[in-house]
């Protein structure tokens, strides 16, 4: 029984003592509260529904924390119910009821945590959007370790995910970065606001290879040559650096398209006819002071040119109009002002604003022996993607970018990542993972098996803490999937490998050498196999991998 269906139990029975004490069933909650107790003396889990609704049923809440108890008594599921306190609900479940967790997990597989709350839901999840002019920094990094694995969460919980690649291929630092390649190319200094590193020499070399009269012509045919063929160089080794990472996107969306075709200039022609936009001094600006933001926003400027938000503006309305009814924009620890900006955007546009949301990231910094890791040997100035993969591998990359909230700012201990130890997150996890892979293939040499285990001799204490931390899943990622933190997930995973490894310590999985296996050695490898299932949901759900060895 997981807290899920304690939940509808203790609903279903709050209803039958209402309507047997003639009490007004409507002050329920549509969903009882049940939590594990800290104290596991205490019981598996508790309640306070009965303090809660006793006042607006009129009733004593004690008194009604009695009646409940009475009642859930009753249930082959429920082995105690004890009141405590002014009225709170301890609960011990039947070891059969409790048992039933690990038969839900066998049947359910790879499915196992998986929900419907956003089965209604077409997520458009655009994330990274890195500007083409350079490799993926560790801010963008951490996007994609954070936007894939809540790619992975939404449709866990039933979402429609598209993922998406803002393609910022229009505007001012596509120039820079052309005029930086053809300095290059030309063996001069890098401009003063051009881009340095080694990345560009070797595409200008790349430029030049592959196109030898790429330096021929006027300035104008030279620079066009260097950014078509350098965005289109750079881009794909972002493209590639990120598959690479475990990330792939669904669209791949050209900034440029909005004002190739039109899309900008009809947006704006909207605002305009519906009075969302005013013209003063010559230039044309967004009523965004209407929908909560700061100020006025500048759409078309004095001299007749768009300014950044009009391409926000039509790929707003882009983004609606493909179908999708949440938007979520995952932006760097910069682009606070763009939360107003772009749900007034969407609400003057005439869609719900509320359906647009804004996540911002906070910095990530390197350590190296106790000291900030500041430069990198391709991208001159910037910690890269790569950078990281090399320092720590993908998987310890992603796990440490992800197991922080994003609304904070993180150190990454790079000895700390490359450690093959107990102190390492992810090595953690993925050995816990490996010991119990390497339990199914000992358990399969010596001929012992879970078929038909009875799984109510799972009595041992740490067999009960492992059920529980078990039956925790789906509402882990169902709180991941609402709140938008993957970091609930990997923080999930490693309190059930915790939890794992102290039953490990203290129950005997397998019986000992030389000794015939018991009915209780089928039903600890059942636990067994379930924990491995569920540890690999989560590893799943957050883009690492689950190493059968270690």
């Amino acid at each position: 029984m997981t807290p899920a269906d304690l939940s509808l139990l203790l609903k279903e029975t709050a209803v039958q003592v209402f309507e047997s004490h003639d009490l007004d069933t409507s002050v329920l909650p549509e969903a009882v509260t049940v939590e594990r107790p800290r104290n596991p003396e205490h019981g598996d889990y508790a309640t306070n529904v009965a303090l809660q609704v006793a006042k607006k049923a009129g009733v004593n809440p004690r008194e009604l924390a009695e009646w409940l108890a009475e009642a859930l008594a009753k249930s082959d599921a429920i082995d105690v119910a004890e009141i405590a306190g002014p009225g709170f609900l301890n609960i011990r479940l039947a070891a059969a009821a409790q048992g039933e967790i690990v038969s839900q997990i066998a049947a359910a597989g790879s499915a196992y945590g998986n929900g419907k709350a956003m089965a209604d839901v077409k997520v458009n999840l655009e994330f990274v959007s890195a500007n083409p002019t350079g490799p993926i920094h560790l801010g963008g990094t951490r996007w994609a370790a954070v936007g894939d694995s809540l790619g992975r969460i939404f449709e866990a919980a039933g979402a429609t995910v598209t993922r998406e690649y803002y393609f910022n291929d229009h505007g001012g630092q596509i120039d820079r970065f052309a005029r930086s390649l053809v300095a290059a190319a030309k063996g001069e200094p890098t401009p003063e606001d051009g881009y340095g590193g080694q990345y560009i020499h070797d595409i200008a070399a790349a430029i030049v290879e592959q196109k030898p009269d790429a330096l021929d012509g006027a300035a104008e045919e030279v620079q066009e040559n260097f950014r078509s063929l350098g965005v289109e160089m750079m881009f794909a080794q972002i493209k590639k650096d990120l598959h690479d990472f475990g990330v792939d996107f669904d669209v791949y969306f050209h900034e440029n398209s909005l004002f190739e075709s039109g899309a900008v200039d009809k947006a704006l022609e909207q605002l305009k006819s519906s009075g969302q936009m005013y013209e003063t001094e010559g230039a044309w600006w967004l009523k965004s002071t209407d929908y909560g933001d700061s100020k006025d926003r500048v759409v078309i400027k004095s001299d007749g040119n768009a300014a950044y938000i009009a391409g926000d503006i039509a790929y707003v309305a882009d983004k609606f109009d493909r179908g999708h009814n949440l938007n979520i924009y995952m932006l760097g620890a910069d682009h606070h002002g763009y939360v107003p900006r772009l749900k007034a955007a969407a609400a003057a546009l005439g869609y719900n604003a509320e359906a647009v949301e804004v996540l911002i990231g906070q910095m990530v910094n390197l350590l190296r022996d106790g000291k900030a890791v500041k430069m990198s040997k391709r991208a001159g100035t910037v910690i890269t993607m790569n950078d990281l993969v090399e320092a720590i591998g993908v998987d310890g990359a992603r796990y440490s970018l992800v197991r922080s909230s994003v609304d904070q700012s993180i150190d990454i201990d790079l000895g700390l990542w490359a450690a093959q130890s107990s102190e390492n997150p992810v090595y953690y996890v993925q050995y816990g993972h490996a010991r119990l892979c390497s339990i199914q293939r000992k358990a399969e040499e010596i001929g012992v098996t879970s078929e038909a285990a009875d799984l109510a001799l799972l009595t041992h204490e740490r067999e009960g803490d492992l059920i529980r931390t078990l039956g925790e899943f789906p509402a882990v990622v169902a709180e991941a999937a609402e709140l938008r933190e993957p970091h609930r997930v990997a923080r999930y995973a490693e309190d059930l490998a915790s939890v794992f490894h102290k039953f490990y310590d203290q129950c005997q999985i397998l019986p000992k050498a030389g000794d015939a296996a018991e009915p209780i050695h089928a039903a600890r490898l059942a636990l067994a196999q379930a924990t491995r299932q569920v540890l690999a949901n989560a590893l799943g759900m957050v883009g690492v991998s689950a190493p059968e060895k270690m």
